[in-house]
């Protein structure tokens, strides 16, 4: 896999042949047909819910392979939202295809489902703040004394209500799952998650990674059957640690945006629109630990 970072970013795309859907965090979205939508990873990072004003060199590219290396491992788990058509089958200028190579899917038009399957399997983020004031994550109790980061006894499953782009994703109860989506579907839903996360950790461990959470995204095809979409398992929408430098006790270093964040920290900034800009060495060293994860990943 080549993922070396060249001076080139994509910020946002503006393909004129195809009707533009939406434009998410990271994602523009395209109408192909009935059937298919374009979805465009562009070089956009947002922190704390806030599109930054810096783009991070190749990162959609990054984030594009590595999400199709997982669906195509995970396969045999749930179908996913990929289709058998290629950027051939567009009416693409030669500069829009050269801008949307190695970021961009032609997937399955779904019924997504109203919320986000996030899987937890070490104490760290919200769930350690939620931990401290109430002994739970999520309303779901855990032993005493666990330590900010500590493995869990078992993965657990905490849904969240997915939110509009700005907006902050609520976290909410199975219970409620449950009632937004039907029980028997937000078990399917459950049991897929966490299967997704035990297969996935398993082998990001044998390459010297943990992860520490993830977030899925489901929708449902016109016979109503359950297909994994969006993105799947990159430092995006995951916590990835270099399980060398993993003790409990601490939060770990990290290879996704978390470094950002902490920069972000350092600043006085209100974390709201619009996001301050990013020095050339944050965004490059932003950049070095997507395409480390990456390379570990696939290698």
């Amino acid at each position: 896999m080549d993922t070396t970072i060249t001076s080139s970013s994509v910020f946002e795309t503006a393909i004129t042949s195809l009707p533009l859907i939406a434009r998410g965090k990271v994602r523009d979205i395209y109408a192909v047909d009935e059937q298919h939508m374009l979805i465009v990873t562009t070089d956009r990072l947002s922190a704390f819910d806030v599109i930054m004003p810096t783009p991070i060199p190749q990162k959609g590219v990054i984030l594009t392979q590595v999400a199709n290396f997982w669906f195509g491992l995970l396969q045999d788990v749930i179908p996913n939202h990929l289709s058998d058509k290629t950027l051939d089958d567009l009416p693409l200028t030669a500069a829009e295809k050269a801008t949307l190579q190695g970021r961009s899917i032609i997937v399955k038009r779904l019924r997504p489902l109203p919320v986000e399957a996030i899987v937890r399997g070490y104490l760290i983020g919200s769930g350690w703040k939620d931990y401290q004031q109430t002994g739970a994550v999520c309303g779901i109790t855990l032993p005493t004394g666990l330590q900010m980061a500590d493995r869990l006894p078992e993965p657990i499953f905490t849904p969240s209500s997915k939110a509009e782009v700005g907006e902050h994703d609520i976290n909410i109860s199975f219970a409620q799952m449950q009632e937004k989506i039907g029980a028997a579907l937000a078990e399917q839903v459950r049991s897929v998650s966490i299967e997704l996360y035990n297969r996935a950790a398993a082998y990001a461990l044998e390459r010297g990674i943990i992860i520490a959470d993830t977030k899925f995204e489901f929708g449902l095809d016109a016979n109503d059957q359950l297909v994994l979409i969006d993105e799947i398992l990159t430092p995006d929408s995951s916590r990835f640690w270099p399980a060398d430098q993993y003790q409990p006790g601490i939060s770990p270093p990290s290879f996704d945006k978390q470094f950002v964040r902490d920069y972000l920290e350092t600043l006085d900034w209100g974390k709201v629109a619009p996001g301050p800009e990013l020095p050339a060495e944050i965004m490059q060293k932003t950049a070095a630990k997507y395409r480390e994860v990456a390379d570990l990943l696939m290698k």
